[in-house]
């Protein structure tokens, strides 16, 4: 008789171990609001005190569970392509950007890790860049602007006189044309109207002759691109660039199948370009949102099969600094392992030097790096979608991209990409946006490390050769910004002068008491390239006045305890005025005799730093 086997049973559960009491968000909330109270705030519940907000609008909460979980992002490579479609193959694609046509520069980062080739030229100076590039093995992606039309030629040329023949290059071409005429638009300030920035019509009508090419004879290449770095660039918000790029992508939908193609088609000749920044949560969930809004746009075209996007994330060029630019490799990297999670199909890191001008070899090899690091030692590439289901990150997806749809329903209502443009709708929204980030800058809210946070004044800046023109480099358009542009514009007027500008630090007490304030305040005026000299510790005020005069600068700033201040402050003050300061401020908050102003943590920095010019003489 055969005895039929047991059936498994279930494991037991592990009984709570009695010495942790349960974990509840009530008792979070007690053991917060303790914590919140010891440090002086008093607020009505922690999640209130504890939140941030972006310039979204988005509510970023200090704790996340299962109830803010949104509804289901679907399975991976289905619709709506929430937790993303690139193939599990280890990797992403790595794209270099070149905007010179310097071959060896090409052939190396080939050999060094990229597998394709995003190229900033002008159509004849493609053959040079590209002459011992095997096109049937590398994806080239173009960037030629108002020449995209002669670039797409000249690569069609080429591949045949490479390969052979016009059907050997069909099959051997892969990548991207590059067309953008609303992008163009954008950066130029050409006006966009009805034909896409060209008044021969030429902006969509080339776009458009591309893509029914593509379709016919080259069905490796996509034509057109959705570029939404220029409303990155601009200083707009997540949320903002995913708004205008849907909107972009809708009108190109349009001119696509106006001409001819089918719905099908027209999805298939478009790729989407998103700029990938330091804040990796962000950034993750930006990419996850981008693929759910698209989806969505197929799904209202009925296209729902088509709604698959193809992502090139590219390290955000506004986050990049000029001084010290060896933390634009911190940047960058974060960016990269962003991007990577966030499931872009294509990924640039722009070399660290990038704002210094055209990058040199080790740089270009440091970005190409970024790649391999993160791929073959952190393994990034082997989990898709490795943040979904992290009630943070789809709370933050779903939030992202209820606010991008309602700025893409605004744009819409406004007659359309083309019209907001022109009109000054997208113009004006960046415009608010760029003033509030500005302000948060200023007040290093939003810290630059190395720059607004951290200078070094005696860098060294490694030298680079300008950079020519691009393609799309001309007048006009949205403006392009960098978040340190103003703290650097004042660290370039400081070193350039004959001796640099300095500031007195009247450090009262003894080294404890006056240490943290005396290193804040180095901080904010190093910030603006103003060097710091400390008195040493003292309370006599004709010793501290004595340090000042022999200081030789006529700005001077007290850094000491609250306690200490009260004791000493307003004497200190009353004899460095007497030896002949004309400003003096104070570290810390509060009221002084004497004290013509105060820094501390939340002050206007820059606005500090423009008044400490005018009183040393450095002219703006």
């Amino acid at each position: 008789m055969t005895v039929p086997p047991e059936e498994p049973r279930p494991a037991a559960a592990t009984p709570p171990d009695p010495s942790f009491p349960p974990i509840t968000r009530e008792r979070w909330r007690e053991l917060a609001l303790g914590v919140l109270r010891k440090s002086g705030v008093e607020a009505g519940s922690p999640e209130e005190a504890l939140a941030t907000t972006t310039y979204d609008g988005v509510t970023i909460a200090p704790l996340y569970d299962p109830s803010d979980l949104p509804g289901d992002p679907g399975l991976p490579g289905s619709a709506p392509y929430t937790r993303g479609s690139r193939p599990v193959s280890g990797s992403w694609d790595v794209r270099q950007r070149h905007e010179t046509a310097d071959a060896e520069a090409v052939l190396a980062d080939l050999e060094n890790g990229v597998t394709s080739l995003w190229l900033a030229l002008a159509p004849e100076d493609l053959p040079r860049a590209l002459d011992r590039v095997h096109l049937e093995l590398v994806p080239v992606t173009l960037e030629a602007g108002e020449r995209a039309r002669e670039a797409a030629e000249s690569l069609f040329a080429l591949a045949a006189r490479k390969t052979g023949s016009a059907e050997k290059a069909s099959a051997a071409l892969t990548g991207s044309l590059g067309a953008d005429p609303l992008g163009l638009c954008a950066r130029t300030g050409t006006p966009a109207g009805a034909e896409g920035g060209r008044r021969d019509g030429g902006g969509f009508a080339d776009a458009v002759e591309l893509a029914r090419r593509c379709v016919a004879e080259f069905p490796g290449l996509r034509a057109m691109v959705v570029d939404a770095t220029p409303y990155h660039d601009a200083g707009g918000s997540d949320a903002e660039e995913l708004g205008c790029s849907i909107a972009t992508g809708v009108v190109y939908l349009r001119a696509l199948t106006d001409g001819g193609l089918t719905l099908e088609q027209a999805f298939g000749q478009l790729e989407f370009r998103y700029a990938a920044t330091a804040d990796q949560f962000l950034t993750v969930a930006k990419l996850r949102a981008a693929r759910r809004l698209w989806a969505r746009v197929a799904e209202a075209c009925g296209a729902d099969g088509s709604g698959r996007q193809v992502q090139h994330a590219v390290t955000g060029s506004a986050m990049m600094t000029a001084r010290d630019p060896w933390v634009n490799m911190l940047r960058t990297t974060v960016a990269c392992f962003a991007a990577g999670v966030g499931g872009a199909d294509a990924v640039t890191v722009q070399p660290f030097d990038t704002r210094l001008g055209l990058p040199d070899a080790f740089s270009r090899r440091i970005a190409r790096n970024t790649h391999t690091l993160l791929v073959e030692e952190a393994g990034v590439a082997r989990v898709t979608d490795p943040a979904g289901g992290s009630f943070y990150v789809e709370r933050l997806t779903e939030d992202l991209a209820a606010r991008a749809w309602e700025w893409l329903q605004e744009i819409e209502r406004a007659g359309g990409m083309a019209a907001a443009l022109d009109s000054g709708l997208v113009a004006d929204r960046l415009a608010a946006t760029r003033e509030r980030r500005a302000a948060n800058i200023a007040r290093r809210r939003d810290p630059v490390t190395g720059v607004s946070e951290f200078p070094h004044l005696t860098e060294r800046l490694p030298v680079r050769t300008p950079r020519p023109g691009t393609a799309t480099e001309r007048s006009g358009g949205l403006p392009r910004i960098a978040y340190a542009q103003e703290f650097e514009a004042l660290r370039d007027l400081a070193d350039a002068r004959d001796e640099r500008p300095s500031v007195f630090l009247a450090t009262i007490g003894p080294v404890a008491a006056h240490t943290a304030r005396a290193s804040f305040a180095a901080n904010l005026f190093q910030a603006g390239g103003v060097a710091t000299v400390l008195s040493g510790p003292e309370t006599d005020p004709e010793r501290i006045a004595a340090a000042f005069a022999a200081s030789g600068t006529p700005v001077a700033c007290l850094c000491s305890s609250d306690r200490l201040y009260g004791e000493h402050a307003e004497a200190v003050a009353a004899a460095l005025r007497a030896a002949g300061a004309r400003k003096v401020w104070l570290a810390g908050k509060g009221s002084y005799e004497g004290v013509d102003g105060t820094i501390f943590a939340g002050c206007d920095a820059l606005a500090v730093l423009r008044e400490t010019f005018d009183d040393l003489e450095v002219a703006r």
